[in-house]
């Protein structure tokens, strides 16, 4: 997500006012596969639209249900508790937290905000809790796709089963789609988030893309 060399053209800009006086520019983790993900969106219809989601504060979180030194401490943070529900997501008016395991959370901005805003205001909160808060927005990023063919663009490459009985608003799933590592949230009837890790950002861009060619044309 950053680059100090300041030899990339940034695709996309956001309130970083720290990073703009140090020089820093954003680059998407997608700006290999711009050309391509440009050219979809301009063609997006009913039946499948994809778009990067990028510059979102992701905040890794590990605690204890059980102690209300580390729920209280990350609910003043955050807004809402951690989900205890496995695969469940928690929503505040800022963040989205997404359950990762019974003690693993990832925390998610809504909107995108000065890269690392999150983490040392969590990593103050729960100092004497058992807890961790680690910032992972350079190692990721969020793709949303939406429309009448998006689950059938997912099960190309997704093993779960994706209908909407099984998977639905207001949960999460880790899972895989093709080769890339995803987490996968259902946000509507017809549309998803998907936290992608930035090092296979390109290529789930083009097999995704790929996948969608024969449904969607």
């Amino acid at each position: 997500m950053w680059n100090e060399a300041g030899n990339a053209t940034p695709v996309a800009d956001m309130p970083a006012s720290d990073a703009r006086k140090r020089g820093v520019r954003l680059e998407s983790p997608f700006i290999g596969a711009a050309a391509l993900l440009n050219a979809q969106q301009a063609r997006a219809s009913k039946q499948f639209a994809m778009r990067e989601r990028p510059f979102l504060d992701l905040v890794n979180v590990r605690g204890d249900l059980s102690d209300p030194l580390f729920v209280d401490a990350f609910e003043s943070v955050v807004g809402c508790i951690p989900p205890a529900a496995p695969n469940t997501v928690a929503r505040s008016a800022a963040y989205d937290v997404l359950w990762l395991g019974p003690d693993e959370w990832l925390v998610r901005s809504n909107e995108p905000v000065p890269a690392g805003v999150l983490e040392p205001k969590l990593a103050q909160a729960v100092v004497g809790a058992y807890a961790a808060a680690v910032d992972v927005g350079s190692g990721y990023t969020v793709v949303e796709i939406s429309g009448e063919r998006a689950r059938d663009v997912l099960a190309r490459g997704c093993p779960l089963d994706l209908h909407p009985r099984v998977l639905k608003p207001g949960q999460c799933v880790q899972s895989h789609y093709f080769k890339a590592s995803i987490v996968l949230v259902p946000t509507g009837a017809a549309r998803f988030e998907i936290v992608v890790r930035r090092s296979f950002a390109d290529y789930f861009c083009r097999i995704m893309l790929d996948a969608a060619k024969p449904l969607t044309s």
